[in-house]
C-alpha cells in the first residue's frame, strides 16, 4: 500500500536550528543498517568513496556506486515525513537540468530522525508518485553514528560533519574527494550551492 503524504506531519521537522538540535540529541536511530559490500572488479579505476555496493531502493537488486565514477555525485539522506521533504522536488530537477554534464544525485533514505517509517516499495512509490524523483535512490540505511552505512561514515570523516537530520547534502567531484557538505537549511535552487555544483561540472 503506498503510504499517502501527510502534510500535517510536516511540523515534526521545522527548520528552526533550536528544534532541529534538541531533536538531534534525543531521537534515537531507527533505522536497519545496509551491509555495503565492497564494489567488484570495477574498482581498480573507481575512488574508494565509490567502492560500495548498497541495494536499489526499487527493487532492493544490488548496485555499485563504481558506475558513478568520474560524475559529480551529490549525495543526500532522505526521509518522506519531514519539513524538508518538498526538497524532493528540487533535487529531481537538479539531476534532470545538469545530468547531461555530468551529474548524478543519490539518494539514501533514513529513519535516523524517525521520520522514514515506511518499507523500501513504500518509499519509492512515495517518491515517485508524489515527485516524480527518478534519480537513483538505495534501500533505507543509517546515515549517521556507529550504525551508519560505510559510505556515510567515509563522507563524515572526509567532510569532519555527520547530518545532523534529514536533507543533509555531500557533493563527492570527478576525482572521488569531497568537495563540500551542506546542511537541511539548503535548498537545491540555492544560487550559492548551485554554483558549487556548476564549477564542479565544468565548462558547459
Amino acid at each position: 500500500m503506498r503510504t499517502p503524504f501527510r502534510l500535517s506531519m510536516l511540523w515534526r521537522c521545522a527548520p528552526a536550528v533550536s528544534l532541529v538540535a534538541s531533536l538531534v540529541s534525543t531521537v534515537p536511530a531507527h533505522a536497519q543498517t545496509v551491509a555495503a559490500a565492497p564494489a567488484p572488479a570495477e574498482a581498480a579505476g573507481c575512488p574508494a568513496i565509490l567502492q560500495h555496493t548498497f541495494p536499489r531502493l526499487q527493487d532492493e537488486k544490488p548496485q555499485s556506486l563504481c558506475q558513478y565514477s568520474g560524475k559529480v555525485v551529490l549525495v543526500v539522506n532522505t526521509a518522506s515525513f519531514c519539513g524538508f521533504t518538498p526538497q524532493y522536488k528540487g533535487l529531481e530537477s537538479l539531476d534532470m537540468k545538469y545530468r547531461s554534464r555530468g551529474l548524478v544525485v543519490l539518494g539514501f533514505p533514513s529513519n535516523d530522525f524517525a521520520q522514514e517509517s515506511g518499507s523500501n516499495k513504500e518509499i519509492a512509490d512515495f517518491c515517485e508518485s508524489t515527485f516524480g524523483v527518478k534519480f537513483p535512490m538505495f534501500a533505507k540505511s543509517s546515515v549517521r553514528g556507529t550504525d551508519a552505512n560505510p559510505l556515510f561514515k567515509q563522507l563524515a570523516q572526509a567532510s569532519g560533519t555527520t547530518p545532523k537530520w534529514n536533507f543533509y547534502k555531500y557533493l563527492i567531484g570527478r576525482d572521488g574527494k569531497v568537495v563540500q557538505a551542506w546542511s537541511s537549511m539548503t535548498a537545491p535552487d540555492e544560487n550559492g550551492f548551485v554554483s558549487v555544483i556548476e564549477k564542479q561540472l565544468g565548462p558547459n
